[in-house]
């Protein structure tokens, strides 16, 4: 009997309905799943799971370059040290960043993503232009060495490249080391439908937009951008950073007389395709109100902890049926554990409780934590995600269950051991996009060249 490669057979796997045993996954070609069947007879031959497998966890907020300055910004330069004064270096080191330079750091960052187990990215790019501010000869070089570095990492991705036009509220002009990221609506399009006509959508591709933020683009400018995008790709992602700081919430007052998220709601046609990055700063009836659009909060817990942001308003959106997903955002750490330990975690140190974030109907908090993870991500993708399921990318994780924080546990704790638990080697040891093994035994099939070109890169950009 000849078995089919794109098989796997799997003594548990986590399936919608939680976990089963005896899971037969088959795939095809294209990277799809056609078929995952529990209670299954294992065909003889088949290729068998070292370990558990569970569905790999979209990233759906990243800024690639922000990878290289990661622990490089860790002391207090003045008195007062926040978001703000944060940004201010991050941009200095943005006007830096040259193709080849984005290249390198955007293919390991991709490496670092997979080997923690995040086997898709929404990326939101917005360093577009040469240094001086100019565009390349091909507008969207930059661009397209981020999803050529997607593409050689194996990951997948959806690629939005950011409008920005103002440096605030007002339509206030941009600022010199802003030049970068500067655009108008329709020339963001036009490099948009460049750089995917170079790179056509496939499987593990596809593409959206990103309205910066409200500071960022004007309530014309947003319109335009969002026409625009429906003429050429009707029903793609929108991402938007929104409400991460307190004094953006001031000006956004100040400036329109209404909260960033209560505006926004009130002047697009807010829904699923939406991801609303941050959203920390929203009072009970923008909590509601967001929630109710079935748009996705996109939480960065270990970034939002870094810059000071704040606490997301978890319980009451999560209780209020609210959709999110997690990302590694400016890359402090890359490990989607890590995200949905710290949002627990900041509930707990926030309301002096345990477990805040289960419910009566998902006492465990990691399963109702990892379960809103990857469908709010998938959203959030544009993709068919998050799940073991035919119609679903053929994306898994395979656990070691003889790892300490599941050696000896009932299938049920496993996923508590994996979140909450860190205790020595990551418990992922295998992991596979589309079907194929991208890390292997914990490392990375191009982890070796991936990191010299890195290394590379960073001792160049510090030099």
């Amino acid at each position: 009997m000849t078995i089919d490669r794109r098989t796997l057979f799997a003594a548990h796997a986590y399936l919608p309905q939680g976990w089963r045993r005896d899971v037969l996954l088959e795939w095809n070609e294209d990277g799809m799943l056609t078929g995952v069947v529990p209670d299954s007879p294992a065909p003889a031959g088949a290729p068998r799971a070292s370990g558990p497998i569970v569905p790999g966890m979209p990233n759906l907020h990243s800024h690639a370059f922000q990878r290289a300055m990661a622990g490089l910004a860790e002391y207090r330069a003045q008195a007062s040290d926040n978001f703000w004064s944060w940004r201010d270096l991050m941009y200095r080191f943005a006007a830096r960043i040259t193709p080849e330079r984005l290249a390198a750091i955007a293919r390991w960052l991709y490496v670092e993503m997979l080997k923690a187990g995040y086997t898709s990215v929404c990326e939101f790019h917005y360093v577009h232009h040469a240094q001086d501010g100019t565009s390349y000869g091909n507008a969207p070089e930059l661009g397209q060495c981020v999803v050529d570095a997607a593409s050689q990492a194996g990951i997948g991705m959806t690629m939005l490249p950011v409008l920005y036009q103002y440096s605030g509220f007002g339509k206030r002009e941009p600022r010199p080391d802003q030049r970068r990221f500067v655009n108008t609506p329709e020339s963001l399009l036009d490099l948009l439908l460049t750089l995917r006509r170079a790179r056509p959508e496939h499987g593990a591709l596809t593409y959206g937009v990103a309205p910066h933020s409200l500071r960022a683009v004007s309530a014309a400018s947003l319109h335009a951008l969002l026409d625009g995008l429906d003429a050429h790709l009707p029903g793609a992602p929108v991402h938007i950073h929104i409400a991460e700081q307190t004094g953006e919430v001031q000006e956004c007052l100040a400036a329109t007389g209404a909260r960033p998220v209560a505006w926004l709601l009130d002047h697009a046609d807010v829904n699923a395709r939406w991801c609303l990055v941050h959203a920390t700063h929203i009072d009970e009836t923008e909590t509601r109100a967001l929630a109710a659009a079935g748009a996705v909060a996109g939480l960065c817990p270990t970034t939002e902890a870094n810059l000071g942001d704040g606490f997301f308003p978890a319980q009451p959106y999560l209780d209020a049926k609210g959709w999110i997903g997690v990302g590694s955002d400016s890359h402090v750490a890359v490990d989607w554990r890590s995200e949905l330990r710290l949002l627990e975690y900041g509930q707990r140190l926030l309301l002096r409780q345990r477990n805040v974030l289960a419910c009566e109907t998902r006492p465990q908090v990691a399963e109702r934590l990892f379960d809103a993870a990857l469908a709010g991500g998938a959203r959030a993708s544009g993709r068919p995600l998050g799940a073991l399921a035919p119609g679903y990318r053929a994306d898994w994780l395979v656990l070691d269950e003889a790892h300490p924080s599941l050696d000896g546990r009932q299938p049920g704790d496993w996923l508590a051991g994996v979140v909450f638990c860190e205790h020595g080697p990551s418990p992922i040891v295998e992991v596979h996009t589309g079907g194929r093994c991208v890390v292997r035994g914990g490392r990375h099939e191009d982890e070796a060249a991936a990191y010299a070109a890195y290394r590379e890169a960073v001792s160049h950009l510090q030099g």
